[in-house]
């Protein structure tokens, strides 16, 4: 039996030891917090509920294979419901769009009604090609691990399969060739910061994402998402998997080995001083700060120099509103779009006609999520509200790279902006707020590690970015990375599938073997 160390009880990491331990191998989860999910969190106060991460499930077939691999089936453990409509979408000239859940004719027939005749066959061809891309990179970009170039240009052995993704297009440009409406072009940049992208920069292979949400549809947890982790972690725990919270790792422990790799884990450092002896270790922490902080030195430079290529992910900004009364024709999700969408991305990442400065954008685009849950609300003459706008993160004494949220009065005067952006797009509940709470990513890197506040680590900034973030195994033998800051990506559907890719990575337990992933002589994964 193996000794495996997952780092961060977020859903990935769960999700990995859930699969680990089924395996056979014996499985300690150290979270440093109180309390195991990562960035899918909950704030409760006064009967108000909120979570504080995704609000949707897409492709639930990711963790119905994990329940029934491994036990009862999730729906047994987890009520999902689907969301109808999916999204309501308010565009800058007033126009509002409600997006059917299922995705096919009901989205076109809803699109040529609210937008005009025609856009829903624009929307449908787009859907069509985006549904090609799907096919061709699930099963070898999503559902296997990459090791860098090398592994990207194996996978593609098919010229077709290249020609279809088009990895030299962005996600906007692949969207010009079939979007004449200017919003159905701004809905589908919307698609991009799912990754914490730019639309202009980010590939054309996030086409895949507004076909996921349509094609397998929306997903509700009855008493919001949390439920879907507490349900991992007790799995996990009935697998025999040992969860511990309020253990902060400070080191992963390596030691020399000889060959080509040259580095073996040998388990982790708590900051305590306590250790934990492995076999292997994986790392649901963010990739950034596994390579920096807890992979210090020579073993851990070769992550360290790939990130540095790449471009940080954008941060969130949230309000949780606990309101009086209702709102009559709310939506569980709706999206108030502002007039000039690129100043808000150049904004957030210092680009543009904001080349060298970030700030807070504006005029944002603002994300509600209101779901008519009893469970989230103390009665049913109140609304709980979880309010997010893209925002640049946290890096003091950095303006090229973000903003310092530490700075007084700062979160406090975005807060009022963000009531006043969503009142002049008709949304004002700014007289209906008994209390909000007020999130910057500052506070998300202090919560979760997350450098910078960085949602999802890397961005898909880049023409191969989407398929060559950190690898699942690294060039430490015995050392994996899961989660949304490593390969697939994140989301809750994606950081599923990386613990399904560590799963097979690590293999079953067995006697005498240490769990470790093949590394090619003469080079090493990209991490």
């Amino acid at each position: 039996m193996s000794r495996v160390v997952v780092v961060g009880a977020g859903l990935g990491g769960l999700a990995a030891a859930v699969r680990l331990a089924h395996a056979g191998h014996r499985v300690t989860v150290l979270e440093q917090s109180a309390r195991v999910g990562g960035k899918l969190g909950r704030y409760a106060r006064d009967g108000y509920g909120f979570d504080t991460g995704p609000s949707l499930l897409t492709i639930p077939s990711v963790y119905e294979e994990l329940f029934a691999d491994t036990g009862a089936p999730l729906r047994e453990e987890v009520p999902l419901r689907p969301v109808d409509p999916a999204f309501r979408y308010r565009f800058a000239d007033g126009t509002v769009l409600d997006v059917p859940d299922g995705g096919g004719p009901a989205v076109a027939a809803a699109m040529d009604a609210a937008l005009g005749e025609g856009t829903g066959a624009q929307w449908t061809a787009f859907m069509e090609r985006a549904g090609e891309i799907w096919e061709a990179t699930r099963g070898p970009f999503l559902s296997s691990p990459l090791d860098g170039a090398r592994g990207l240009l194996k996978e593609s052995r098919r010229v077709g399969d290249l020609a279809t993704i088009a990895p030299w297009l962005s996600l906007r440009q692949l969207g010009r060739r079939y979007l004449k409406d200017a919003r159905l072009r701004v809905l589908l940049d919307r698609y991009a910061t799912y990754t914490g992208s730019d639309p202009r920069r980010a590939p054309a292979a996030l086409a895949t994402v507004p076909y996921v949400e349509q094609t397998y549809g929306a997903w509700y947890v009855e008493g919001g998402l949390r439920v879907l982790v507490e349900a991992v972690a007790r799995r996990a725990e009935q697998l025999g998997a040992d969860i511990r919270t309020g253990a902060d790792v400070a080191e992963i422990i390596v030691k020399d080995v000889p060959g080509p790799v040259g580095w073996r884990t040998q388990g982790v450092r708590l900051r305590d001083g306590s250790r934990v002896d492995a076999d292997v270790v994986v790392s649901n922490a963010d990739a950034a700060h596994t390579y920096h902080e807890l992979l210090a030195g020579p073993p851990g430079e070769l992550g360290r120099r790939r990130l540095r290529k790449a471009d940080p992910s954008l941060s969130g900004f949230v309000l949780l509103l606990a309101l009086r009364g209702r709102t009559p024709g709310l939506q569980h999700h709706t999206v108030l779009f502002p007039d000039d969408y690129d100043d808000e991305f150049d904004s957030v990442f210092g680009t543009g006609r904001h080349r060298g400065r970030t700030r807070p954008a504006p005029d944002p685009t603002v994300y509600v999520s209101a779901p008519d849950d009893p469970a989230l609300r103390p009665d049913d003459g109140t609304e709980a509200w979880f309010v997010l706008v893209n925002a640049p993160r946290h890096r003091p004494g950095e303006p090229s790279r973000g903003v310092d949220w530490h700075t007084e009065g700062l979160a406090e005067a975005y807060a009022d902006r963000v009531l006043e952006v969503m009142a002049e797009r008709g949304l004002d509940v700014r007289d209906r707020v008994l209390w909000r709470v007020v999130s910057t990513p500052a506070d998300l890197e202090y919560e979760t590690r997350s450098v910078g506040g960085s949602i999802y680590g890397s961005s898909s900034n880049g023409a191969r970015s989407a398929f060559l973030r950190p690898a699942n195994a690294s060039n430490v033998e015995g050392l994996f990375l899961v989660g949304g800051s490593s390969h697939p990506g994140g989301g809750i559907p994606l950081v599923g599938m990386s613990a399904a890719i560590v799963a097979d990575l690590v293999g079953p337990a067995r006697a005498g073997a240490p769990g470790t992933a093949d590394v090619p002589d003469g080079d090493a994964p990209d991490t």
